[in-house]
């Protein structure tokens, strides 16, 4: 569940809104529904990798990779794939991590009570 929701939010913001609202999108969910840290870590990595890949992707292809290459070419990469799953990878680790704070603070505040 936390999963779909941090999904739907990340892809809803991400063309209208700036890349860091990922970490709103992520923490909010997880600090009202997150579970477990662990699941709540895994759950916006992957939402938020899948979603980066994809807006990516969707932005990349209808111009032939054409910036995804010279931008992998600027940064010494082999090729734009490798360059698009550290883009994915940047993303998830602001959303694993954005979620792994919002249940803890949850925790935290739940322990002070």
């Amino acid at each position: 569940m936390l999963f779909f929701i941090i999904l739907i939010l990340t892809f809803a913001s991400g063309y209208f809104l700036p890349w860091w609202v990922v970490a709103i999108a992520a923490f909010l969910p997880a600090l009202f529904i997150g579970k477990t840290p662990a699941k709540s870590f895994f759950a916006g990595f992957s939402a938020v990798f899948i979603v980066w890949a994809a807006m990516a992707l969707f932005k990349s292809i209808p111009n032939d990779n054409m910036l995804a290459k010279r931008v992998a070419t600027l940064m010494h990469l082999p090729n734009w794939i490798l360059l698009l799953v550290i883009t994915a990878l940047i993303g998830g680790l602001v959303g694993g991590m954005s979620a792994l704070s919002g249940v803890l603070v949850r925790k935290a505040f739940a322990k002070s009570k």
